[in-house]
């Protein structure tokens, strides 16, 4: 009576950590001790309306894929008096339907380019290639990396300093993508860093 008393008063954490078996109990008091995620503010990477979808921690467990975003350009259309968002029109079996297509991508910062990489093969849109990637990888002062995948046609090289806004390739579908997209990821040293966007330099239409 005395031991179910005294149960009844603990925290609720505390108690559920005493009633699960050992692994799982551990595992849960560590994960509660893990740091806050870090995170960086970036530019847009479109100087247009998008959407990105987010990749959650420990998804794809790569620098570069682990919490990055896929960021796809929308465009308003008109059905039955209405109008909504869309990603592409017509069915979006070709490249050339989706709106994002070729079009630029933005710097996402002020930095300095270390790393072009091109796979020349394009993807038919539902349809995933072969990795890898074309990608640009960019570097903050202070060792932060921003990588920006599925580009091409890039207009900068290894080495070029580049500002925020500045445009740097065009919206390519390669590697392993199923759209014409951006991917982004970002990281310091060995762990990966939450994105969020600049909300004063999105573009206002």
């Amino acid at each position: 009576m005395e031991i179910a008393t005294s149960m009844r008063s603990l925290p609720a954490v505390l108690l559920l950590l005493l009633t699960l078996p050992g692994t799982a109990s551990a595992q849960l008091a560590s994960d509660s001790t893990k740091r806050p995620i870090e995170q960086v503010m970036l530019n847009p990477v479109f100087g247009e309306a998008y959407s990105c979808s987010e990749h959650a921690a420990g998804e794809l467990p790569y620098l570069g894929d682990d919490l990055g975003q896929d960021c796809v350009i929308q465009s308003f259309v008109t059905a039955n008096g209405g109008m909504f968002m869309r990603s592409y029109k017509n069915d979006g079996q070709a490249n050339e339907d989706w709106y994002g297509w070729d079009r630029p991508v933005l710097a996402p910062c002020d930095c300095r380019v270390t790393r072009i990489s091109i796979n020349s093969v394009t993807n038919q849109p539902g349809h995933t290639g072969r990795p890898p990637a074309s990608v640009i990888e960019l570097e903050l002062v202070g060792g932060t990396h921003v990588i920006l995948a599925h580009i091409q046609n890039p207009s900068v090289k290894t080495g070029d300093a580049v500002k925020a806004g500045q445009q740097i390739a065009k919206v390519g579908n390669n590697g392993f993508a199923r759209i014409p997209h951006i991917h982004i990821g970002a990281w310091r040293g060995k762990d990966a860093l939450q994105i969020r966007w600049d909300q004063k330099a999105i573009p206002i239409e």
